[in-house]
């Protein structure tokens, strides 16, 4: 897995249905930007397939976020490598629901 392989400790949870959707509006994330993976690490909101090198900036430079995410699942993301990689943006979020593009992939 991208995270573990990238220094983070894993707990895996398996929700389903509203109990996954409602830990999504819970923590604050946008329901446009939900995915397929929800993490919470070190009081951020991580969803869809960041890269953890992101992961490990916004824990460091600790900006006033709720978090970050790449909606839908673009190919050549951790995890959607192979075929031929998409540009994607790696989005923050806020408690106001307000993004912007944190990085380009």
């Amino acid at each position: 897995m991208h995270l573990e392989k990238n220094g983070f400790k894993v707990e895996k949870k398996v929700l389903f249905g509203n109990a996954f959707t409602d830990l999504k509006r819970q923590r604050g994330v946008p329901q446009q930007l939900f995915a397929c993976h929800t993490a919470l690490i070190d009081g951020y909101v991580i969803e869809g397939h960041v890269p953890a090198d992101l992961i490990h900036k916004v824990i460091k430079d600790r900006p006033p976020i709720v978090g970050l995410a790449v909606p839908g699942m673009p190919v050549g993301s951790p995890g959607m490598e192979g075929g031929k990689p998409e540009p994607y943006s790696v989005l923050t979020f806020d408690k106001n629901g307000k993004t912007a593009v944190y990085a380009k992939r």
